[in-house]
C-alpha cells in the first residue's frame, strides 16, 4: 500500500511491462471502481429485475381476485375542545 505525503492511500495502476501508469488517491479510484460496475452485475440485476415482475404482477392478480371489494373507511368521531375561562 502507498501513501501520500498527507498520509492518504494511493492507488497505483501498472501497464503489461510493470511501470506506473497511473497514480490516484485510493477513495477516489475506489469511488470509480463502485460507479462503473460490473457486466456480470449488470445482467445479473436485469435477470433478477425481470422475474420478481413477473411474480409480482401474478400475486396481485391471485390477491385481487380472493378479496371483495374494500369497505369504505371509518370516520373518527369530532372532538370536541373545551376552553379554559
Amino acid at each position: 500500500m502507498l501513501y501520500s505525503s498527507a498520509g492518504k492511500k494511493l492507488c497505483a495502476v501498472r501497464d503489461a511491462s510493470g511501470k506506473f501508469k497511473d497514480i490516484q488517491q485510493y477513495a477516489h479510484a475506489h469511488a470509480a471502481d463502485i460507479r462503473a460496475g460490473s457486466t456480470a452485475e449488470e445482467k445479473a440485476a436485469k435477470k433478477a429485475a425481470k422475474a420478481p415482475a413477473k411474480k409480482a404482477t401474478k400475486q396481485a392478480a391471485k390477491t385481487a381476485a380472493k378479496k371483495g371489494p374494500k369497505a369504505p373507511a371509518k370516520k373518527a368521531s369530532a372532538k370536541t375542545s373545551r376552553r379554559a375561562a
